[in-house]
């Protein structure tokens, strides 16, 4: 909201999500993406099978082997910058080259590059913090520690903006802060747990050999939605100004259910499914999952529907203000339909492919991530020239559908997992919930002139709206006969 009041969907605001997005792609490979998804499962095992000692040395050589290629990474960021922005913003270069006035969007992207890249350096340490604590069972200090980005970011715009002529340069700043700040926040609950040791190299360690076997393949596999999102960007830049503003906008919204349910769940179960492996507790592995599903299931389906039935009135309320306009969040709005469609899906593959990462199995999902980001990049040629911006959005959802889809497929195929008739009547009743939810929705909605209403009242009404449209799924759901033990107590349980 900050962000949309100080920067609209200018080319300022382009080029900044532009910058920002690629240390954040390569966060996903080396914090909270691949590397947890390889290494929760080693240190799960080792913590599980070895002693104190053996455990402190484990994290020790992990952490200075991270932290040292993590370094190497911003430094070669920070001096490559420039090869990075032609590379993945080829349309400002290409402006740049022939002399137009949209190549200064080229060059301040070289310079906000050099601002927020260190941050892969933070944010990658603080995820291992992260993972460590995670499977400690503790999750509160990292599930937190995103707040704080939040934070600098917001302070940087309000405080560091006027130092600039242009606002872009306070926010890359509020990013290299918060990622400093997230790593030092976390230091003191390791030191708490005992764990907070001298990093050193171990490339050689057989656990760290192991880790990073595992990660290889999971740095493709589980950063498929990330690459999409880089070649969205890349192809992007070669349409209107606004449209890389207007899929970040709408990629917000689709990032909040999906990281309130999906990535929470998500979080939770990785140790969990790690610990049901270890234990060679098949039925258990199962069950999780069933759990796991069921839930994504109950919450993404509805928000998916309310997201789309809402979007426009989504976008006035939360970020219509100063430079973003009631244009701004017509254009959004529209990319947010279309991601929300694929909600349901990317919230399954969070909950899928860490059932191959607790496995020890990193190849599966990268061979069906390769599918998949081919697949994406066919959908984008088909789809980007006839909707432009719109057409990146609605191939990352079918993408992420397709992805969802061969990963629960390969998991049928080994034995591993397949959804019990029980869970498919529960999606079927959620799915009618929905229905009847969305009808009311809209109803309510459309007796509302958005454009004409002050922010007051079209909170108001938004909130009234939703309020609706949330107590009718509730009641349809439990006149369905769902109820709290279904999400809880599997067939096999039972």
């Amino acid at each position: 909201m900050v962000v949309a009041n100080f920067m609209g969907a200018g080319a300022g605001a382009d080029v900044f999500f532009f910058a920002n997005k690629i240390p954040n792609f390569l966060r996903r490979l080396f914090a909270e993406g691949a590397f947890a998804q390889a290494f929760i499962p080693v240190l799960t095992e080792v913590h599980q099978k070895h002693d104190k000692q053996t455990l402190k040395l484990f994290v020790a050589k992990v952490s200075g082997t991270l932290g040292a290629i993590v370094f190497v990474t911003a430094i070669l960021g920070v001096i490559g910058s420039p090869v990075l922005a032609a590379l993945f913003g080829t349309g400002w270069f290409i402006d740049w080259l022939n002399d137009e006035p949209a190549g200064e969007k080229f060059e301040l992207a070289s310079t906000l590059l050099k601002i927020t890249f260190p941050y892969i350096f933070f944010i990658s340490l603080a995820g291992f913090v992260g993972a460590i604590l995670n499977t400690l069972n503790q999750f509160a200090v990292a599930a937190f520690t995103p707040v704080l980005l939040n934070i600098s970011i917001i302070a940087c715009a309000y405080y560091l903006t006027p130092y600039f002529n242009i606002g872009a340069y306070a926010l890359a700043w509020g990013v290299f802060i918060g990622g400093a700040i997230q790593l030092f926040f976390q230091l003191p609950f390791l030191y708490r747990a005992g764990l907070l040791v001298r990093p050193k190299w171990g490339w050689s360690d057989p656990n760290v050999k192991k880790v990073r076997t595992l990660m290889i393949p999971a740095m493709f596999g589980v950063s498929v939605s990330q690459i999409n999102l880089l070649l969205d960007t890349l192809i992007a830049s070669f349409l209107v100004t606004g449209s890389i503003s207007w899929l970040y906008y709408s990629d917000r919204l689709l990032e909040f259910p999906l990281g309130l349910f999906g990535i929470a769940i998500a979080t939770v179960i990785l140790p969990t499914l790690s610990r049901n492996h270890t234990a060679s507790d098949n039925q258990a592995f199962s069950s999780n999952l069933d759990w796991a599903m069921r839930v994504i299931a109950l919450l993404g389906i509805p928000a998916s529907a309310a997201l789309i039935c809402l979007a426009y009135p989504l976008m006035l309320v939360i970020f219509q203000r100063g430079e973003f306009t009631i244009d701004t969040a017509q254009m959004a709005s529209y990319s947010l339909m279309a991601y929300a469609m694929g909600l349901f899906s990317f919230m399954l593959v969070k909950i899928f492919a860490p059932a191959f990462y607790s496995r020890q199995d990193t190849k599966t999902p990268v061979k069906i991530g390769i599918i998949t980001m081919v697949a994406n990049m066919v959908f984008n040629l088909i789809l980007a020239f006839p909707f432009g911006y719109v057409g990146l959005a609605m191939a990352t959802a079918l993408s992420g559908t397709l992805n969802a889809l061969l990963l629960y497929l390969k998991l049928k195929q080994l034995g591993v997992f397949q959804i019990s008739k029980s869970s498919m009547v529960f999606i079927f009743k959620v799915i009618a919930s929905t229905a009847i939810m969305s009808c009311a929705i809209l109803y309510v909605s459309n007796n509302h002139s958005w454009e004409i209403l002050s922010f007051t009242d079209r909170a108001y009404a938004l909130t009234g709206t939703i309020l609706t449209g949330l107590g009718l799924y509730l009641l349809s759901v439990l006149i369905l006969g769902i109820r709290p033990s279904h999400l809880w107590v599997s067939d096999k349980q039972k």
